[in-house]
């Protein structure tokens, strides 16, 4: 137990150390892009550090796996180079109990990420989308689901600038967002609301939605009610399109994961496909694991004693390794988007598959 700690705590050190720098580096890459994205809005340091800021914590999640293989790397070649891992098998200690304890924190680790890094990157993600949105102030839109229908908001642009807002409801839509049924459009101007149109039809085509049996509520009138026009079609400008529209609820990384089972109830009800939600959903319960399996490929290769040129190439497999198995993941991630492979399948089979080659690898080299 006491060697379990020690283990740990080496890995953890290790982990924290990469962690901090890697944190470090994305923060100055970030800080330098908004530098030079926003160089004509003139923002200043202060304004483009606050953007970095909230940009970088999406990037460093994504790279959290890499950061555990350099990690453990890092924790056995120490444990290599100081001979204390020649002493520990010595003691009659198997490579398995370990390999185990850094594990163990890798899963611990994953789960804490998971649990707490997860919602934070979803709330920094949404203030970077609105800061942005602040400076560039062209088209913004938002989608969003309620209990029983789906919201869309877009901008009235009139020579560039910002005239009114269209807020659009509607009780479903068809799963590639072209058509939407039971829709409302409120159109406001500065003064106030203009319109209300309710259509049993809006069928979005290039640059308008085609409306159909419409009624159009004048609310600048004294009676709207009465001054109501019926009409079998109409067309009502717009600038939206359908992958914009799916691009709107569509960053599952933009939900956080504690409520991504209902977010995922909710898009189904609303008509659109869940697949890409599901499937993150899958992945990040599968995260904890995909670390530890990270762990495990680094002890493959770098866990025997080595010295000189051996180390490097020893490094250079792990490493390699664990950037095939990141990659491995994101290709199973594709093929779940798509549908043609599970969720659970894409999330669960590539940490598996990685930790059992490298478990291979490891019990080959014990037992000769």
């Amino acid at each position: 137990m006491i060697l379990a700690r020690y283990v740990a705590r080496r890995f953890l050190r290790s982990f924290l150390l990469i962690a901090g720098v890697f944190l470090l580096i994305l923060f100055l890459i970030d800080m330098i892009e908004m530098i030079r994205r926003f160089s004509s809005r003139n923002i200043g340091l202060g304004g483009a550090a606050e953007l970095a800021a909230l940009n970088i914590a999406g990037s460093f999640y994504s790279i959290l796996p890499l950061m555990t293989v350099l990690a453990a790397i890092a924790l056995f070649l120490g444990l290599a180079r100081s001979s204390e891992m020649v002493a520990i098998r010595a003691s009659g200690r198997s490579a398995l109990r370990v390999i185990a304890a850094p594990a163990v924190t890798a899963v611990l680790l994953g789960a804490l990420t998971v649990g707490l890094l997860n919602p934070l990157v979803a709330a920094t993600g949404a203030a970077y989308d609105e800061a942005v949105a602040e400076i560039d102030r062209a088209g913004r839109q938002t989608v969003s689901l309620g209990d029983s229908a789906v919201w869309l908001r877009q901008a009235v642009l009139e020579d560039g600038r910002e005239a009114g807002q269209i807020v659009i409801r509607a009780r479903r839509a068809s799963p590639d967002a072209v058509t939407l049924y039971d829709a409302s459009f409120l159109v406001f101007s500065g003064d106030g609301p203009l319109r209300r149109i309710e259509a049993r039809e809006a069928r979005l085509t290039p640059g308008a939605w085609e409306l159909r049996e419409v009624s159009d509520y004048p609310l600048d009138r004294p009676n709207p009610q009465a001054e109501v026009a019926r009409l079998d079609r109409m067309r009502l400008p717009s600038d939206l399109t359908a992958q914009r529209i799916r691009e709107g609820f569509g960053r599952p990384e933009a939900v956080p994961v504690w409520q991504l089972p209902a977010f995922i109830e909710g898009l189904e009800r609303a008509g659109f496909s869940a697949a890409r939600h599901k499937v993150w959903f899958q992945m990040e319960l599968a995260r904890p694991f995909l670390m530890a399996a990270m762990v495990i490929i680094a002890a493959a290769f770098t866990m025997q004693h080595v010295r000189g040129r051996n180390t490097g190439t020893a490094v250079l497999m792990a490493f390699g390794a664990g950037i095939a198995l990141f990659f491995l993941r994101n290709l199973a991630q594709v093929l779940g988007d798509n549908g043609q492979i599970t969720p659970a399948m894409a999330a669960w089979t590539p940490p598996l598959v990685g930790a059992l080659l490298a478990l291979s690898l490891i019990l080959k080299r014990e037992d000769g």
